[in-house]
């Protein structure tokens, strides 16, 4: 009887582990066959692109900004004058360093432009991309050598060549994204006209290779002109639109390039940016430039132990004391860069859609923020009452004016083409929409009034930079309060006057008006 049950035993568990090795064998079979049935379709192995975008956004607004690294670090002389020092020194590194920026920030511009047509990608276009980058990251190295060795031809060939081979790696990337059509946008998928698309984007992407295969050539005869052409190649798409609108006006008509009148690749102004890649990139360049700070206090504030224990007797507190400006104004640039970053992320708050021209302003904004690392060694490098010190001081207010003002800029774009990139909240006026205008005015007017001050009361400039810094802060807090002060002052005038128009007496017959009219 006991063999019998073990047997049975036996036997059940023989068919348990049967029963799995069947289940195990058909959810093998079925995951080959979806395996299979995805190669066959082609998303085997597609991704979403955003971490790739982010590293992207990371990677470019770093090498954007981190050439103001040997503007800042330059060093001057006491005993001469800032304005030699800036024509002997400076002029050469702040274009170097303007330059970079617009070139580096239009081939960033390029990228947004190419993944807003395809979005979604796999390994060979996350390979492509890369080696995309890296020869992006490549062009301030260029540019560094056309600038120290302006007269010799080998850095205008080295940033055609890489110019020349991003564009073409960028044609492999649409050329790519076509054969798979299911990695391109939506939009794109269903249209009927994908030939077309293809060639008018590959058309756009080969015009600036082109232009600076032509920059290269002439570097060999007259090596001035190439520098025009790689002038040109920055607002290519500005010149353009405007050659193209001059010609629809003579020609009397507007000519439709599109058959699906979408806006991908069409040098116009209105042209969409991606939102969320303009925010990445920014805050990019807003976190580059407060570590830069930083990283400068770490290194020139930390005094040697020998001199401590040799000038001070040991006492690291007596020591210290004397980079005490230099605190001052590591704090009052913090507080300048948090702000317009401050500024900036209440701007794109209210903002549903980027355009170029915005793109541009934020562009030129970027660039006056990275110079803030700058205007932070001018401002304790000369002697407290010196002229030298008031002129870095009357410097930093022209970085900071500028960086506020095209900010301001921004949302002027914005007001002109509402519809298109506001919430509709923000769209007719209302409270937010005048705090807004006052946020982003602030540092303009402030900056500006500080030169005119530090004009008049030249002893004080650097007291009167330094509390205008720390000062700012406490003026963002008051000023939501005057706004809402001025606000509710023009609302009680308004009622009032309401209210009287109210007092007036009513004929009779207007009050068997019908509820509809009396509503309205």
């Amino acid at each position: 009887m006991a063999e019998n049950d073990e047997s049975e035993i036996i036997e059940h568990h023989d068919d348990e582990e049967m029963e799995k090795r069947r289940t195990q064998r058909n959810h093998f079979h079925s995951f080959l066959e979806s395996v299979s049935s995805s190669e066959t379709n082609g998303h085997s192995s597609t991704q979403s692109s955003h971490r790739l975008l982010a590293y992207s956004d990371a990677l470019i607004s770093i090498i954007a900004t981190v050439m103001i690294l040997p503007v800042a670090h330059t060093k001057f002389q006491d005993n001469e004058e800032l304005k030699q020092s800036i024509q002997a020194l400076l002029t050469t590194k702040v274009a170097v360093y303007l330059m970079t920026f617009l070139i580096v920030t239009v081939a960033w511009a390029a990228h947004i432009r190419l993944f807003q047509v395809i979005v979604r990608i796999d390994d060979n276009l996350a390979l492509l991309n890369l080696a995309c980058m890296m020869l992006i990251t490549f062009l301030p190295y260029t540019f560094s050598l056309m600038a120290t060795f302006p007269n010799y031809i080998l850095g205008i060939l080295l940033f055609c060549a890489c110019v020349m081979v991003i564009g073409l790696i960028q044609c492999l990337i649409v050329l790519y994204g076509f054969s798979r059509p299911f990695l391109l946008n939506d939009q794109i998928q269903m249209s009927e006209n994908q030939a077309y698309y293809k060639q008018h984007i590959l058309k756009v992407i080969m015009k600036v290779p082109i232009m600076c295969l032509f920059a290269s050539i002439f570097s060999v005869i007259f090596f001035q002109l190439s520098y025009v052409i790689l002038a040109i190649v920055i607002f290519l798409p500005y010149i353009s639109g405007c050659l193209k609108w001059i010609w629809n006006k003579a020609i009397g008509g507007q000519v439709e390039d599109s058959p699906d009148s979408v806006l991908f690749y069409t040098y116009q102004l209105s042209e969409p940016l991606s939102k969320e890649r303009v925010e990445a990139f920014s805050d990019g360049v807003y976190a580059i430039v407060a570590t830069l700070l930083i990283l400068d206090i770490c290194e020139d504030n930390v005094p040697d132990p020998s001199v401590v224990k040799r000038e001070f007797n040991n006492s690291l507190v007596t020591a210290l004391q004397q980079y005490g400006p230099e605190y001052l104004a590591y704090f009052g640039s913090f507080a300048t860069v948090g702000l317009l970053w401050f500024v900036h992320h209440s701007l794109f708050l209210h903002v549903i859609k980027a355009n170029r021209l915005m793109g541009l302003f934020n562009t030129f904004s970027l660039a006056f923020v990275g110079g803030l690392p700058l205007a932070y060694q001018l401002t304790h490098e000369f002697p407290r009452g010196s002229r030298n010190e008031l002129e870095a001081v009357q410097i930093s207010c022209v970085i900071i004016f500028f960086a506020g003002l095209f900010q301001l800029a921004m949302w002027v774009v914005a007001l002109f083409t509402e519809r298109e990139t506001l919430h509709p909240y923000v769209r007719y006026g209302g409270r937010e929409h005048t705090f807004m205008l006052a946020k982003l005015s602030l540092y303009p007017c402030v900056a500006l009034g500080t030169f005119f001050l530090t004009c008049i009361l030249s002893r004080f400039s650097a007291p009167i930079f330094h509390m205008m810094e720390i000062g700012v802060p406490f003026a963002f807090l008051l000023l939501r309060l005057l706004v809402r002060v001025a606000l509710a002052l023009l609302r009680w005038l308004f009622c009032s006057a309401r209210n009287d128009l109210d007092n007036v007496p009513v004929v009779e017959e207007d009050s068997q008006l019908p509820i509809v009219d009396v509503v309205t």
